[in-house]
């Protein structure tokens, strides 16, 4: 067996295979001068893959997100850097109640849930999943963090936690139906549809999210809640439907309203 000399690696995706196949951090890539046949073939054989279509956070089982890496697969929704946005958010409004009580509808694989209290360790937070397969990756992901992860429907998650709530947080499905052919191909492939389409307009998790929230919360308490850029104006007057004052939007990471 001959070393290879380090591949030359020109994308963020091709470093995270790489360094994935090499057992370092992206960081330490640069020191590395070779590899050996079995690492380089299994290189070459993620790199097939990913041409393929498969997401490289199912190539490599990971997934990174703000500070922290959360393990994905098949049946769980890959965490999108845009969420990030609501997490921040969460943290900022939250800043003055170290030890506030947070609630996570949706949780899929935990990863809002887990960046919170990874960030913000004094928060008593609790989270719900529906799925699973989901469910899987959320256990393992939030094992040892302190949340309380259950599985069920969020229309009727912790009733005991009912007018005491400081915040509802929640990425919930929200394409629309009709919109599944525009819907890119490796995310329709590889996303659970449950975790992405929600009825003929997208908003059917939206509602439950807004009427449980309601539930929930204390007097003064906060929802977070992602949705499709297209649908600023119907999330503000469906939460305000609900209840809800102080209605509003805020920017993702490229501007759009989320």
């Amino acid at each position: 067996m001959s070393p290879h000399k380090i591949p030359l690696v020109t994308t963020a995706e091709q470093r995270l295979l790489l360094a994935h196949v090499l057992e370092v951090p992206v960081s330490r890539l640069a020191i590395v001068e070779t590899i050996t046949d079995e690492q380089f073939d299994s290189y070459q054989q993620l790199l097939s893959r990913r041409s393929q279509g498969v997401p490289v956070q199912h190539l490599t089982g990971k997934s990174y997100f703000r500070n922290i890496s959360v393990l994905v697969g098949p049946g769980v929704f890959i965490p999108r850097p845009e969420t990030e946005v609501l997490v921040g958010w969460a943290l900022q409004v939250l800043s003055n109640k170290p030890n506030a009580v947070v609630v996570e509808l949706c949780t899929g694989s935990g990863v809002i849930s887990k960046a919170l209290a990874d960030e913000a360790p004094g928060l008593n937070i609790s989270a719900v999943e529906l799925s699973e397969a989901a469910m899987a990756y959320a256990v393992a992901n939030l094992s040892g963090s302190g949340v309380d992860l259950q599985l069920g429907d969020m229309a009727d998650a912790f009733p005991d936690l009912n007018g005491k709530v400081d915040l509802v947080i929640a990425n919930p499905p929200y394409i629309p139906l009709e919109a599944w052919e525009s819907v890119p191909t490796e995310v329709r492939d590889y996303d659970p549809d449950l975790a992405l389409f929600s009825g003929q307009d997208g908003l059917d998790a939206l509602k439950v999210v807004a009427k449980t929230a309601k539930r929930l919360l204390s007097p003064g308490g906060l929802v977070g809640a992602e949705h499709a850029e297209v649908q600023s104006q119907s999330v503000i007057q469906l939460f305000q439907d609900a209840g809800f004052v102080q209605v509003r939007d805020n920017l993702d990471l490229t501007n759009r309203p989320r």
